[in-house]
C-alpha cells in the first residue's frame, strides 16, 4: 500500500529450500506429448494475435491473469487511500505518511535483490499463490484492528512493513511471470496492459475508499482489500500449465547475486533506463505525501475530494497506459524526454493557484509518468535474457520503489516544513535534473549526440550515433 511502483548493503537473507513438485500451485509436469502441444498452442496464439492495444488478452492465462489482477488492485488502491488518511488522522503530520511509506518499501532497498533470485530460482506460478495469499492475510489483519478501534499508527507501520517484505517476492515474480504467460512477441502488449489494469483500477480504489470512508470507516476499506486477493488466487489456479512459455530456471548456486549486477554493469541498455527511474521514483513519485498535504493545507478539502484528486491522476495513467499500448517500439529518447516533462509538470502543478488548476494537471502528470515507467520497464524487460529476468527485474523494482525509505521521509519533512508548494517542486525540480544529466552522460558515453530537426513538417529530437559505440548503443536499444 504505496506508490511504486530498489544495489543496498545488506545481510544475506537465508534462501528456502526448493519448493516441492507437489506443491500447490507448482507446475505440474503432465505427459511429454501434451506439453509439448501445449506450449506449441501458447507460442502460436501469441505469434498470430497481432499488435493491436488489447492483443495479448486474447491468451487465456494471461486473461485469467489480469482479470484477478483488476479485483485485487482496485482493493489495493483503496487500500492504499484509506491507509495515508488513517495516518494522517491519527498523527496530523505529512512526515508520517512519508514514513508509512517508507517503511513499507524499505525491505524492497534491503533485500530486493534476493527476491529476483528466488523468482529465477523457483516457479514463478507458485510462488505468486503463497505471496498474493500473505497479501490478504495481511489486509485483513489491519481491516480486524480498525474495525474494532484498537488501531494505532505502530499497527499501520508495521503491517507497512510485512506488506514490503511480501513484495520483495511477489514484484520481481509477477513482473517476470508476465514473460511466461505470453511469450516474447506479447510481452510489451502485456507490460502495458497491466499498467492499464493497474490505473484503471486507481480510477475506482479511490473513490470508492473516500465514500468508504466518509459513510462506514476505514476498516471497511481495508477488509475489501482483503478479500480482494481471493481473485488472484483463482485465476492462477485456473490457468493451463502446459500453455505457460517454458522458460529455463536458474540453478541453485552461489554468485548468482554478483552475476546479475555484473550482467546489468555491462549493458548500457539496462542501466540507464534503470538509474533514471531511480530518481524518478525516489523524488518525483512521492504523491502521497503531496496529495494529503495539498488536500488539508492548501485547499482544505476533504476525504471524498483527496479521492477525486488520485482518480484524476488515475485517468491519465490509464491514458498513458494504453497509448503505450499501441506502440510498437520503446525508444530511449522518449523516456528521456518523458521524465523531464515530468519534471516540469510537477513544478507548473506545485505553483497552482487554483484548485481547478491543480487538479487538471495531475492528468498530464499521471499520463507521462506512466510513460516514464512503462518505457523504461518494457525496454528493460525485452532487451533481458529470460534466466536473467529475475534478477534483472528486481534490481529496476529496488531502484524504482526502494528509493522511497529516502525519498518519503525527506520530502515528507521539506513539506512539513517548509509548505507542500516546496515540496512537490522539490521532487519535479529533481526529475527534470536527472533527465536532463542522465540524458547527457548517456549520449556522451554511448557515442550519441542530440540531433533537433524538423521531420515532415513537425519538430522532431532524437539521438544519433557519431561512431562505432554510438551505433551499438542504438541497435541495442
Amino acid at each position: 500500500m504505496g506508490e511504486a511502483a530498489e544495489v543496498a548493503a545488506a545481510a544475506p537473507a537465508a534462501v528456502p529450500a526448493p519448493l516441492p513438485a507437489s506443491a500447490p500451485g507448482a507446475d505440474r509436469p503432465g505427459t511429454g506429448p501434451e506439453k509439448a502441444q501445449g506450449e506449441q498452442r501458447s507460442k502460436s496464439r501469441s505469434r498470430s494475435q497481432g499488435k493491436g492495444t488489447f492483443s495479448s488478452l486474447a491468451i487465456r492465462n494471461y486473461r485469467l491473469f489480469f482479470a484477478g489482477a483488476i479485483v485485487s488492485n482496485t482493493g489495493t488502491w483503496m487500500a492504499r487511500i484509506t491507509q495515508d488518511w488513517l495516518v494522517l488522522s491519527i498523527t496530523g503530520s505529512a512526515t508520517a505518511v512519508g514514513i508509512t511509506t517508507a517503511l513499507q518499501f524499505l525491505p524492497m532497498l534491503l533485500f530486493g535483490l534476493y527476491g529476483g533470485v528466488l523468482a529465477d530460482r523457483y516457479p514463478k506460478r507458485a510462488i505468486l499463490l503463497v505471496s498474493q495469499a500473505a497479501l490478504g492475510v495481511l489486509g485483513t489483519i489491519l481491516a480486524v484492528l480498525t474495525l474494532t478501534g484498537n488501531v494505532q499508527v505502530w499497527h499501520v507501520y508495521l503491517i507497512a512493513f510485512l506488506l514490503g517484505m511480501v513484495t520483495v517476492i511477489d514484484n520481481p515474480t509477477r513482473q517476470a511471470f508476465v514473460s511466461e504467460m505470453v511469450g516474447p512477441d506479447q510481452l510489451r502488449n502485456a507490460v502495458s496492459l497491466n499498467s492499464a489494469n493497474f490505473q484503471s483500477a486507481r480510477l475506482v480504489g479511490p473513490a470508492v475508499a473516500g465514500v468508504l470512508i466518509a459513510t462506514v470507516g476505514s476498516g471497511w476499506a481495508f477488509l475489501l482489500n482483503g478479500l480482494s486477493f481471493l481473485a488472484p488466487l483463482v485465476g492462477l489456479l485456473m490457468m493451463r500449465t502446459n500453455e505457460l512459455h517454458k522458460v529455463e530456471r536458474a540453478p541453485r548456486g552461489k554468485g548468482q547475486l554478483r552475476e546479475g549486477l555484473r550482467y546489468v554493469a555491462g549493458r548500457p541498455d539496462l542501466i540507464w533506463p534503470i538509474v533514471l527511474v531511480g530518481f524518478i521514483g525516489t523524488f518525483g513519485f512521492n504523491f502521497p505525501i503531496w496529495l494529503t498535504a495539498f488536500s488539508e493545507e492548501i485547499f482544505h478539502v476533504g476525504a471524498g475530494t483527496y479521492g477525486l484528486l488520485n482518480t484524476l491522476m488515475a485517468a491519465g495513467s490509464l491514458a498513458g497506459a494504453l497509448l503505450a499500448a499501441r506502440r510498437g517500439s520503446t525508444r530511449l529518447r522518449m523516456l528521456v524526454i518523458a521524465a523531464g516533462v515530468f519534471g516540469v509538470l510537477e513544478i507548473v502543478a506545485a505553483l497552482s493557484p487554483a484548485f481547478w488548476l491543480f487538479a487538471l494537471l495531475l492528468v498530464p502528470i499521471g499520463m507521462i509518468g506512466l510513460t516514464v515507467n512503462i518505457s523504461a520497464n518494457s525496454a528493460v524487460q525485452m532487451a533481458t535474457d529470460p534466466i536473467m529476468r529475475g534478477r534483472v527485474m528486481s534490481l529496476y523494482m529496488m531502484v524504482f520503489a526502494g528509493g522511497t525509505p529516502i525519498g518519503a521521509p525527506l520530502l515528507g519533512w521539506v513539506t512539513d516544513s517548509f509548505g507542500p508548494r516546496i515540496g512537490f517542486a522539490t521532487g519535479g525540480l529533481v526529475s527534470l535534473l536527472s533527465a536532463v544529466v542522465i540524458g547527457a552522460v548517456l549520449a556522451r558515453t554511448g557515442g550519441l549526440k542530440l540531433s533537433v530537426g524538423w521531420h515532415h513538417g513537425h519538430p522532431r529530437v532524437r539521438f544519433v550515433p557519431t561512431g562505432h559505440r554510438g551505433r551499438e548503443l542504438v541497435a541495442a536499444v
